[in-house]
């Protein structure tokens, strides 16, 4: 057996979608269960959309993946030469011809086609004559000659067979009058010279599939696999847009969503190993198979990514962790605050992490460890308001008793005190919580008192009681 490459081939006009770091998993994942080799692809023949901005997105989005590829990144725009010879090749056999069809007689053809309800809107006009000189006055295409009679059959790894009857298919364009090769050719030319052997990507491209099989048989060149997987929708079942989704890899990353749980939840959107949820990276690079890959289109489903996420955050490293949180950290704080206070977040990370299910929660909520100033919000300002002040007042005096500050001490020293004064815990432990915290949640409030110390929680709590 050949050796097996997959690429990933986005556009690079915007940001890396869900729905092509899918793709680029599913290809990644492939090569490495067959211990093959995973490309990258740049297709940016578009000048006039594609952005160095939408090319480095795409390199950070694999990256914050992990999905790395094969040191050479291949870019279209570079290999415009090449296509053209192969364009030139495809005259010479008489597979492709120049085609001087006006505008007018293009507008045309398209009526006749749509009054006749014809599938094609290009009539083969110029498929077999000879240009005139008034002709050659018009800047001429290059047109693919289809083949016309019988059909063209995909067998697709993921859609099973897919038949074509030849008199359904145009004579697509190669070449623009503006000298600039088509899609469908680029992609056939690079597929063939990066010896690549099975292309999977969005079903949205199964039409493609049948007009460049066909570009690969003219040319005499072996047809590599095709796998089109189904698109991901939303959760009304509609086609995922930026409209009303987040669509772009980094937007989830803000979210602070972790790139394990992401290829986790990602590789889990149409295609499946039984009943299992949670797959790791190794387990999922040794189970993967195409014939897993379902037909039906999956609904992107945020909140499972997010308990998903949930698990990863629970189960990952807390160093990595902190790591993560130690950049968002840096931008706001600086370094000699995180530098003082990073033990702080060490001792209550597992407690933080409990109650949050992404990066940015854990972030946001441990702010009080870092911050001078609490601020309140309308929760805590209620919680405070309501509370008894007098009782607070008191309580303040018992804590300054409390010799040795650990967290046994405070916790039985606020339950002595509650007891005497025929109160609950909560009635100490919330208003305390926001004022030291500036949340109604938070983990163990003892805990947090014993780390930030005596003189900063009576500090706190002075601070709204006295």
């Amino acid at each position: 057996m050949s050796e097996v490459r997959t690429r990933f081939a986005p556009s690079p006009t915007g940001t890396l979608h869900i729905g092509g770091a899918r793709t680029a998993l599913f290809n990644w994942l492939y090569a490495m269960n067959k211990n093959g080799k995973f490309y990258l692809r740049i297709e940016d023949t578009d000048k006039l959309r594609s952005t160095t901005e939408a090319i480095n997105a795409i390199f950070d989005g694999l990256k914050w993946l992990e999905l790395n590829w094969e040191k050479q990144v291949i870019f279209q725009s570079q290999n415009i030469n090449r296509y053209k010879q192969i364009i030139d090749y495809l005259l010479e056999i008489n597979c492709a011809y120049y085609c001087y069809a006006s505008e007018i007689e293009l507008q045309r053809m398209k009526k006749e086609s749509r009054e006749k309800g014809l599938i094609k809107s290009y009539n083969g006009l110029w498929r077999d004559r000879i240009p005139k000189a008034e002709d050659k006055k018009i800047k001429p295409v290059v047109r693919f000659k289809s083949p016309q009679v019988g059909q063209t059959i995909l067998n697709d790894l993921v859609q099973g067979k897919v038949v074509v009857n030849n008199n359904q298919l145009d004579d697509m364009i190669l070449l623009r009058s503006d000298g600039t090769p088509t899609y469908t050719l680029s992609v056939v030319v690079d597929d063939y010279d990066m010896n690549i052997s099975h292309i999977i990507r969005g079903d949205d491209h199964l039409n493609n599939a049948i007009r460049q099989i066909n570009i690969f048989r003219s040319l005499g060149w072996k047809v590599p696999n095709f796998a089109h997987i189904p698109l991901i929708h939303d959760s009304d079942g509609k086609k995922l847009s930026k409209r009303n989704n987040a669509v772009g890899v980094d937007e989830y990353k803000n979210m602070g969503i972790l790139p394990q749980a992401m290829k986790n939840y990602l590789l889990r959107l149409g295609w499946s190993n039984g009943d299992d949820e949670i797959i790791s990276e190794n387990d999922a690079i040794n189970i993967f198979s195409i014939e897993n890959i379902r037909k039906a289109p999956s609904r992107f489903d945020l909140k499972k990514l997010k308990n998903i996420n949930s698990y990863y955050l629970k189960n990952t490293p807390q160093d990595k962790i902190l790591s993560c949180i130690y950049n968002l950290l840096e931008k706001k704080y600086g370094e000699k605050i995180i530098k003082d206070n990073l033990f702080k977040l060490e001792y209550l990370l597992s407690d933080i992490i409990e109650r949050h299910d992404n990066i940015n929660d854990i972030f946001y909520n441990s702010k009080f460890i870092f911050n001078k100033i609490i601020n309140l919000n309308n929760d805590t300002i209620k919680i405070i308001k309501n509370s008894n002040k007098k009782n607070i007042i008191n309580y303040i005096i018992q804590l300054k008793e409390i010799n040795d500050w650990n967290v046994n001490n405070i916790e039985n020293s606020a339950k002595s005190f509650a007891k005497n004064n025929s109160l609950s815990l909560k009635d100490i432990a919330m208003p305390l919580r926001a004022c030291i915290t500036g949340s109604k949640n938070s983990p163990n409030i003892f805990k947090i008192m014993f780390i930030l110390g005596q003189k900063d929680t009576i500090k706190r709590i002075e601070k709204y009681y006295l």
